[in-house]
């Protein structure tokens, strides 16, 4: 078997364990024969292992040979040949997509033993583990893609049990409200991934990055782009990076995303999902190099998160709320470090971070115990002493920086005045003039609705 079977093998494994899993889950179910929770904890376990044992097959062989990009083509799942579009479903393995699948693998691999016995007879016990299949899943494709239409896939899948998780209790209406904003918000991060897409499609005919942006491995090549068209594509793929990973000024739904069980806040919003966005940066760093503008857009807006996270960390009264602002500090400094035209050091630091802040969320239920246990020992309250740093600021400073916090900024109320209000008042007048056309046609009201008052049942008259 020559090295190029095996790497294909291997390659193929790696892909195929996350989507067998969620084969295994999803269907079991349709045919009237869920599994228990121990057949789920086993299979789960079993693809994450077998995963993970096919990716540092990989890694390995890449070692021996030195081989520094491994392409797995899968082909092409939509060809036309008119529009000069095709989505070839293409894999690749460098210095970049290894390293963060082999995270993906040994983070999820914790997570769902911990959230094996986080949520043992839980009513949704089966239901968080089929969204966690789709997640795994999605987390691979987008971390192995090697066009961007695949990495559009993975993308959309980590999006969807995103907010499928984060509305998980959905017997309360507040999980369902709040997995509506981070959807919302998705939605305008897709728009801008797949406008992208669109542009790049236009100005090189093709979305492959091995094309895209230069025949050498990562971080090298150069992207076959003007400076400015790199600026325009660029800024699509910033926003669709702030969106996904709760960059000014979208960091709004990270705080609310914490109404998911805390498995899945540790592994979207303190590990992957809310790294995902800088894994974009770092996979289209080409592009960022043929514009200084761009790069200083990338600088700006990952300092000033970093910032407002620092700040409104300070003030969150729960556990999960301080820890997700505190892995948004660090995605932010990690966001301005690709800025800077740094590739290894962001990568080092996004392993280590989702390292270190997926052992802090999982710690975070059992820590109110321990607090209650400390104080017993000492007999009274524990009292936190504020350092000298923080009387270094007048005192109307100070207050104007808590309200900041308190106010997380006034982003949301932002969004939803200057970008959903000018979308309803469109679409109310696209809707007036709709009414006003099918009446001329109609020589009458056209529609049932218009003459029924909206608090009075469906069918009766106001």
């Amino acid at each position: 078997m020559t090295i190029e079977a095996i790497y294909a093998v291997l390659g193929t494994c790696v892909i195929a364990s996350p989507a067998l899993l969620l084969a295994v889950l999803g269907t079991a179910p349709l045919l009237g024969r869920p599994l228990g929770e121990g057949a789920t904890a086993r299979w789960t376990g079993s693809c994450v292992v077998f995963g993970l044992g096919s990716a540092l097959g990989v890694l390995a062989l890449m070692l021996a040979s030195g081989s520094r990009f491994v392409p797995i083509e899968l082909g092409d799942w939509v060809a036309i040949p008119q529009e000069r579009f095709h989505f070839h479903l293409k894999f690749v393995f460098d210095r970049l997509s290894v390293p963060f699948a082999l995270l993906t693998f040994v983070l999820v691999g914790t997570i769902g033993a911990f959230a094996d016995r986080y949520l043992h007879r839980e009513p949704g016990y089966g239901r968080f583990f089929r969204c966690f299949a789709v997640f795994l899943l999605g987390m691979v494709v987008a971390s192995l893609a090697g066009t961007i239409e695949t990495l559009f896939l993975g993308w959309e899948l980590v999006g969807l049990s995103s907010a499928l998780l984060v509305a998980f209790f959905h017997e309360r209406a507040a999980p369902v409200l709040n997995a509506q904003r981070v959807w919302s918000v998705y939605r305008i991060s897709d728009a801008a991934f797949l406008l992208a897409a669109v542009a790049l499609h236009h100005v090189s005919g093709e979305g492959d990055f091995e094309g895209l942006m230069g025949a050498g491995p990562w971080p090298g090549g150069e992207a076959a782009l003007t400076p400015g068209q790199a600026l325009g594509v660029g800024t699509l793929l910033l926003v669709a990076a702030a969106g996904k990973s709760a960059l000014i000024p979208f960091s709004g739904w990270l705080p609310r995303a914490m109404e998911g069980p805390t498995p899945s806040s540790a592994v979207f919003y303190g590990a992957l999902s809310v790294h995902l966005g800088a894994f974009l940066l770092l996979r289209v760093s080409p592009i960022l190099d043929r514009s200084a503008w761009l790069c200083a857009a990338v600088v700006a807006i990952g300092l000033g998160t970093a910032l407002f996270a620092a700040v409104a960390g300070r003030v969150q009264a729960d556990a999960k709320g301080a820890l997700a602002y505190a892995s948004l500090t660090q995605v932010g400094i990690i966001t301005a470090e690709i800025g800077l035209g740094l590739r290894y050091i962001p990568l080092v630091h996004i392993i280590g971070h989702a390292c270190l802040r997926t052992l802090q969320l999982l710690r975070a239920p059992s820590l109110l115990h321990d607090y209650h246990l400390l104080e017993d020992a000492v007999g009274g309250h524990l009292r936190v002493e504020h350092g000298p740093a923080a009387h270094r600021f007048p005192e109307r400073v100070r207050r104007g920086l808590y309200r900041v916090g308190f106010d997380r900024g006034q982003f949301d109320a932002a969004l939803d005045r200057f970008v959903v209000r000018p979308f309803v008042l469109a679409f109310g007048w696209c809707d007036r003039m709709e009414r006003r056309w099918t009446d001329l046609l109609a020589g009458t009201a056209s529609r049932e609705s218009d003459s029924v008052s909206p608090s009075a049942p469906i069918g009766e008259e106001p």
